[in-house]
């Protein structure tokens, strides 16, 4: 199974697929191409009775960035004909397990795609962050709902408020991630779990998954709509504009001026 862009690699090997975002020069920053790639292999994937588990990593020693903000000051990037919607819905439906191996920086859309992950293996010199305020946006692909849910009120309003970065062991210690491991272990371990999961009965693996989602899968998606409109508006925002000048100016975004 090969990708469509060059900067997302695909493999597939005892049925596993294994999807590697591979920007290395732009710390695996996601443009429109990448997410499009990403979407395709899990649509893909999803009917191939080849393929029984995924797992989704980075190359150098860093699972994402974020996104590319500059890709993101061309044009709509939220609606549900764009490519980052089309890779949530993709994520989000997808019946088979999905394993997430993390190094080095998970930010924004890094963090909230574990969320949608089966297991999230970290290393342990992992930094995560929810950065949204802090550029002007708000948050994305149901983070407003399911963090609450899974680490209570007070934790979430801290993380997306504030927008700070935290660690591996946090990030395990309020499920976001399912184990922390050393540096440079996470991948392996992730290979060890998709083996596993690969030989069990494929039917029951996928019904599991299917009956431990049913309390949040039909709302869930109702959220991910309506964020997405929220964020398309936010990108259009004056707010969004200054953060993300700032980011490249590389100098402190001034919101003094807005209301």
């Amino acid at each position: 199974m090969q990708s469509s862009c060059a900067e997302i690699r695909s493999e597939v090997q005892d049925r596993v697929l294994e999807i590697t975002i591979s920007r290395p020069d732009r710390k695996n920053a996601l443009t429109m191409a990448m997410y499009s790639a990403m979407a395709e292999l899990l649509d893909s994937a999803a009917s191939d009775p080849a393929i029984r588990v995924v797992i989704i990593t980075g190359s150098n020693g860093v699972f994402t960035s974020g996104n590319d903000l500059t890709d993101f000051l061309g044009g709509s990037a939220a609606g549900e004909e764009s490519p980052v919607y089309q890779f949530m819905r993709a994520l989000y439906e997808f019946p088979k397990p999905v394993i997430a191996a993390v190094s080095g920086y998970a930010v924004g859309i890094g963090t909230t795609l574990l969320l949608h992950c089966d297991l999230s293996i970290a290393d342990d010199d992992a930094v995560f962050q929810l950065p949204f305020v802090n550029l002007g946006l708000c948050p994305e692909y149901a983070s407003s709902y399911l963090l609450p849910r899974i680490m209570g009120q007070a934790k979430a309003a801290e993380l997306l408020l504030l927008g700070n970065k935290f660690d591996a062991q946090t990030a395990a210690d309020v499920n976001i991630c399912n184990e922390v491991v050393y540096a440079g272990e996470a991948l392996g371990r992730a290979r060890s779990y998709a083996a596993e999961l690969a030989k069990k009965a494929p039917a029951a693996v996928r019904l599991t998954k299917q009956l431990l989602r049913r309390g949040t899968q039909e709302r869930g998606m109702e959220i991910i709509r309506e964020e997405a409109g929220h964020f398309q508006e936010r990108l259009q925002s004056e707010e969004f504009r200054e953060a993300a000048t700032a980011f490249m100016e590389k100098r402190p975004a001034d919101f003094s001026k807005f209301d």
